[in-house]
């Protein structure tokens, strides 16, 4: 199955480093976010990868020492893994549903495709989120997940704190947290380059139950901040992110 990986936005929220380099490209350790991305998806068997460019995309094509030209598959191999990665530019300011669509080239029709942001990483198991995919019969699974708060939580009973928790995980809500599979007609919600995937196109196919979430309560961190970008970094020397 094909994952399509977005890498092509502004990241405007972590500016000391995509003024020069997509956020994608931002190492934790000693590697891009990218390929820890790619790296996980690898470990389940996957190994078509699309990665839609856009901000500093000769940043990404530079980093690839084999890439041949845009739209054209070239193998890369690491200790690691060894998969086929094609590098599309899908436009500068394209918005995320926008860039999805631009990479409807890459995907016969009716056929099974996965596709997440290039900034958020996860122990989510690919392949039960798969099997969740084709047992639901839908038109598209995101996986959903619970963030961390972005404070401390108390519970107070009569003026006494019973309990003090310093930025636990979030129990009662779920987030969007990318690792999506669909499949080619997701493209026909999809209007144009100014099209908001998490807006029409996934509100539609919700409106239509033709949206499943698969719930993952393990590990997953998006990097959004430059303290977002430092959490991972600590995560990622204790377990790199099993």
């Amino acid at each position: 199955m094909k994952t399509i990986i977005l890498a092509g936005g502004k990241g405007t929220r972590i500016s000391e480093y995509t003024k020069t380099i997509p956020k994608p490209m931002i190492k934790i350790g000693n590697k891009p976010i990218l390929i820890h991305i790619i790296e996980h998806y690898s470990k389940y068997g996957h190994k078509d990868f699309f990665i839609a460019l856009g901000h500093k995309s000769q940043v990404v094509k530079n980093y690839f020492k084999k890439f041949k030209k845009l739209d054209e598959a070239f193998n890369y191999k690491t200790k690691n893994f060894n998969v086929s990665i094609t590098l599309s530019y899908t436009g500068e300011n394209t918005l995320t549903g926008g860039r999805i669509k631009r990479m409807a080239k890459f995907i016969n029709k009716n056929e099974d495709f996965m596709f997440t942001y290039g900034d958020g990483v996860s122990n989510v198991n690919i392949k039960k989120l798969v099997q969740f995919y084709k047992n639901s019969k839908k038109l598209i699974t995101v996986t959903a997940v619970r963030p961390p708060a972005r404070f401390g939580e108390i519970t107070i009973k009569n003026n006494r704190v019973n309990t003090f928790k310093e930025k636990p995980q979030v129990t009662t809500g779920w987030i969007n947290g990318g690792f999506f599979i669909s499949n080619y007609n997701f493209f026909k919600l999809i209007k144009n380059d100014k099209t908001i995937l998490e807006k029409e196109p996934l509100e539609k196919a919700s409106k239509n139950n033709q949206l499943y979430a698969f719930k993952h309560k393990g590990f997953w961190k998006c990097m959004d901040t430059l303290r977002d970008k430092e959490v991972l970094e600590k995560i990622y020397k204790k377990n790199k992110f099993n």
